[in-house]
């Protein structure tokens, strides 16, 4: 079946996703559980399956939007995120892009490491991604005519055509996104979970991949901050939650969206 768009769902997302159609899903954006960094209320996932149920319902040139990050167990990270990738690929999706989702807020820095400030931004395609609105910024150098070489396979250079600068352009993969309390969102209900979902990142991902009237999808809602953006942004919707308290909480959260829209 295809099921019906702006809709919450209660379960396993894996269990959920067996029973729909192949290829209807245009994006999906999400933050899985990873590690024991969060309880989740004791809630455990098999990635690979759900890879694998997400390649199948998403539409050829259709983009995953995977936010992962590695626990430090016993002084060594635990490559979670590495793995998650490479049986998302092994399962057959392109390793489009590899960001990075700089936090602006922060928490204190172990003794014996750098500040841990960023999570990955995996973006997987099913194929090519048949959309790309990118996201635009301001040159360096507006308007300035420069020249250069670019070096060889071999070694050497050549010379290339003089270009100008032009006003914008596309915007960085690493992105600094303000996270934390009254940062995240300004909806004091979101934080009623554990780990929000920054609406900023949220919104820039939908952009960049999908148009108004889209079906954006995410298996893992959390406190709902994916399918509250895709209904501010014009997108269908479908969310999946297995805490009913978090389909709950997330339920609210829209309908207060819907009633200010």
């Amino acid at each position: 079946m295809i099921p019906e768009t702006g809709k919450i769902y209660q379960g396993d997302c894996l269990e959920i996703m067996r029973g729909w159609e192949f290829g209807f899903i245009d994006l999906v954006v999400t933050s899985p559980p990873y590690d024991s960094i969060r309880e989740y209320k004791g809630f455990k996932f098999d990635a690979t399956a759900t890879l694998s149920e997400i390649f199948r319902v998403l539409r050829s040139g259709g983009v995953c939007v995977w936010v992962v990050s590695d626990q430090v167990i016993e002084g060594s990270e635990s490559l979670t995120s590495f793995k998650q990738a490479i049986a998302a690929v092994n399962i057959g999706f392109n390793l489009h892009d590899t960001m990075i989702y700089k936090k602006d807020g922060t928490c204190y820095p172990d003794k014996t490491r750098y500040l841990q400030c960023f999570e990955y931004m995996f973006i997987f395609s099913k194929g090519k991604p048949d959309t790309f609105n990118p996201i635009m910024q301001m040159s360096l150098y507006p308007g300035r005519k420069v020249s250069g070489r670019d070096r060889q396979p071999d070694g050497s250079l050549e010379k290339r055509m003089d270009k100008i600068y032009p006003e914008e352009r596309v915007l960085d993969n690493i992105w600094n996104i303000n996270a934390g309390y009254m940062k995240s969102s300004k909806d004091p209900l979101a934080y009623e979970h554990p780990a929000i979902f920054p609406e900023e990142l949220a919104t820039k991902h939908i952009q960049s991949w999908s148009n108004p009237g889209d079906i954006v999808f995410d298996p893992f809602l959390g406190s709902g901050t994916t399918c509250l953006i895709a209904e501010r942004m014009n997108r269908k919707w479908i969310g999946t939650e297995i805490s009913e308290e978090y389909v709950k909480l997330s339920q609210t959260r829209i309908d207060t969206e819907r009633a200010q829209g």
